[in-house]
């Protein structure tokens, strides 16, 4: 499964891509002229080729292969799955609790950041929701998403069910609409909204399910060409859905919103990039691909914070002034991505920190095996 592993590594530098093509806010430059956002903005737009929808996709592919193959109770593989993602997720919440204050100290608005972390209902929203950094919502929404998987385990046996991820995207995305209309308080909204967002991504389970499916029955080489060149097709016409997106981006400065085609061009991205590698499954690849996977989840993870530490060294020593949006960019990146999987093959040859990136046993597991040694 090399082929699987590529993908991931691509995955993996598209989540850095998108996270580095914008100004310290998040946003597309919005006090840069229109001309300066362009480059910036049509990186941002690569980069979502494999955005953090791909990694769903993944992991929902990978539990379709373990419940497969083992048939473990319901108990056994969602304890398993709790194991595997709410311990490092605990450890790297109250991380990025306190880690934020280091960016937030360097951009003046500490006090802020120190007001959130003393409420308890945001640490409510850090553990339930992921809102402790842009990108930790994804650990629990795959927890929630992974209990549905006797329901996906149907598309195994029925790949048809894999097309239902258009109907739930499309229903989430009429609803989430109608609930941001109503005016409820904020804090009500997100976890109302949360709750849509996993009912709608229970389809990249049905989808996952699916391709594992047809994959686990054998493609032959013929139809895995087939499957590259629709793939490539659909993720060429895809990405001509996102334009107007990005258009209004490069135009105001700001992300507008995605309700129509561009929704579904970037929702669906993920299915296109995936056959596309699947269909590339006989190529020649290279061993080092499965080398560097192993380390995509630890660069998901780290990745914001060696991007914080980038933009605090560029902000503070007054660089960026002198610097073009494109520049800070393409800066950002070739710094960050490197950097990323570097710290993540630190942690995984720090035995006690080995496991914070899912590879290695938690401290406890590790002394358990100890005494049983024993």
């Amino acid at each position: 499964m090399v082929w699987f592993d590529a993908n991931r590594v691509f995955a993996a530098m598209g989540v850095v891509l998108i996270h580095s093509s914008t100004d310290f806010a998040g946003q597309p430059f919005a006090e840069a002229e229109a001309s300066a956002r362009l480059l910036p903005v049509f990186l941002r737009s690569l980069g979502e080729f494999s955005g953090s929808e791909m990694f769903f996709l993944f992991s929902l592919f990978l539990m379709a292969m373990r419940v497969d193959k083992k048939m473990p109770s319901y108990s056994s593989a969602i304890g398993t799955q709790a194991q595997r993602l709410l311990v490092p997720f605990a450890f790297w919440v109250v991380f990025y609790a306190f880690f934020r204050l280091i960016k937030a100290d360097a951009f003046n608005y500490a006090p802020y950041i120190w007001d959130q972390v003393t409420q308890v209902q945001s640490w409510f929203g850090y553990f339930l929701l992921g809102k402790v950094q842009y990108h930790m919502h994804f650990l629990p929404t795959l927890f929630v998403l992974f209990l549905f998987y006797p329901l996906m385990r149907g598309a195994t046996r029925y790949p048809v069910l894999g097309l239902t991820l258009f109907v739930t995207l499309g229903i989430m995305n009429n609803t989430q609409g109608f609930i941001w209309g109503l005016g409820l308080e904020a804090e009500l909204r997100d976890y109302i909204l949360r709750a849509i967002k996993i009912l709608g991504y229970v389809g990249y389970g049905f989808a996952a399910f699916a391709l594992y499916g047809l994959w686990n029955d054998g493609i032959p080489r013929g139809e895995s060409r087939l499957l590259r060149r629709g793939g490539l097709y659909f993720a060429g016409l895809a990405y001509v859905a996102t334009i107007p997106f990005f258009a209004v981006a490069v135009q105001t400065g700001g992300w507008g919103i995605r309700s129509g085609w561009d929704f579904y061009g970037h929702f669906l991205m993920p299915i296109c990039i995936f056959l596309i590698f699947l269909g590339g499954q006989y190529q020649e690849w290279s061993p080092r691909w499965s080398k560097l996977a192993k380390f995509t989840f630890g660069v998901y993870l780290v990745h914001p914070a060696v991007i914080d530490l980038f933009d605090i060294a560029l902000f503070t020593s007054g660089l960026f002034e002198m610097m073009s949006p494109t520049a800070i960019v393409l800066l950002r990146f070739a710094v960050a991505l490197p950097a990323s999987f570097l710290v993540a093959l630190g942690l995984s040859r720090i035995k006690p920190l080995a496991w914070t990136i899912g590879l290695g046993p938690t401290p406890w597991e590790a002394r358990k095996a100890k005494v049983a040694k024993v």
